[in-house]
């Protein structure tokens, strides 16, 4: 009976374990375009996996009835199929049926401490901790060093990583930085927003940002307090004090839409359908930097700041 409870609890572990720490993995569609189908899938494939579970530590797992915990320690590691969770310990709580009520115990929180890892084919995710409530169905990392590394994309943060499941959404807070080749969104706070398609997988629709929004590419960059990426068109939106500079060049404005896919920018005194007063839009274009201006014969050459000639 001990046995087959230890089994039982194991398999709920890593089966909930790896939809949370994998559904993380999620966070790196933040990075902008195109959306993964990938990442959603693979939860979806774990939900129906029946890969056998292998739990590792060096220094043991305990079963401690009293704090009706699952404890694995020393270097610990959960793997089925190709998704494995490494930690320096591995402790699942759980609760027995409420009296007079049949069934097994429940797992409701998941804890991975210590130099989390969680690989997969579609990436890492790194941070000192990881909790998961079941309840909430929301897990979240935390800790230094918060990252998630993918092949082409790289998403970081200095307070956490969060998977929210029930509401199908990926958060970045704390300085939250997305990479994806030449195009880069940083903000307070990204949000990335999944929805299934019409073959029942998950793709991210939209990345909401907010405070301090900047956007990168090759040739532009764009800043502004609120940000919403529409992935399948590749278009940006920004709002506040909007600010695009294009080499020297820079406009000001109050809402933004910056096509990523055509490189055409439209600046705005106000966002469509708003009741604010729309704001007068500035353009600053500079002329060739004054380096490039030969100096006549008649006009001495300028003076070096640090007192050359």
């Amino acid at each position: 009976m001990i046995a087959a409870a230890c089994r039982l609890a194991q398999q709920r572990l890593f089966l909930v374990s790896s939809l949370f720490l994998l559904a993380a993995a999620l966070t790196a569609a933040l990075a902008a375009v195109p959306a993964r189908q990938a990442f959603g899938q693979s939860v979806e494939d774990l939900r129906k996996s029946e890969e056998p579970l292998e739990i590792n530590a060096e220094e043991g797992i305990e079963w401690n009835r009293n704090d009706k915990t699952y404890t694995a320690r020393g270097n610990a590691r959960a793997a089925s199929g190709d998704v494995e969770v490494l930690a320096e310990v591995l402790t699942a709580y759980y609760r027995e049926p409420a009296e007079g009520e049949e069934g097994d115990s429940e797992i409701f929180l998941l804890e991975a401490t210590g130099n989390v890892r969680i690989n997969s084919p579609e990436g890492t995710v790194y941070g000192d901790k990881g909790r998961y409530k079941l309840d909430e169905q929301v897990f979240i990392m935390t800790g230094k060093d918060l990252r998630l590394e993918s092949k082409d994309d790289l998403v970081t943060a200095r307070d956490s990583l969060e998977y929210w499941e029930g509401q199908r959404k990926a958060v970045a807070r704390g300085k939250a930085h997305a990479t994806h080749e030449d195009k880069q969104i940083r903000a307070d706070i990204l949000t990335a927003n999944f929805e299934e398609n019409a073959d029942g997988e998950l793709e991210m629709r939209r990345v909401d940002a907010k405070g301090n929004v900047e956007i990168y590419t090759a040739k532009e960059y764009a800043r502004g307090s609120e940000g919403v990426y529409y992935v399948d068109k590749e278009l940006a939106t920004l709002s506040g004090d909007v600010k695009i500079t294009q080499g020297e060049n820079q406009l000001d404005g109050k809402y933004a839409e910056v096509n990523m896919a055509t490189g055409i920018s439209k600046l705005q005194g106000a966002a469509p359908g708003s009741e604010e007063a729309p704001k007068q839009v500035k353009a600053l274009v500079l002329p060739r930097a004054s380096k490039d201006k030969k100096p006549s014969s008649e006009e001495p050459a300028a003076k070096d700041p640090a007192g050359g000639s």
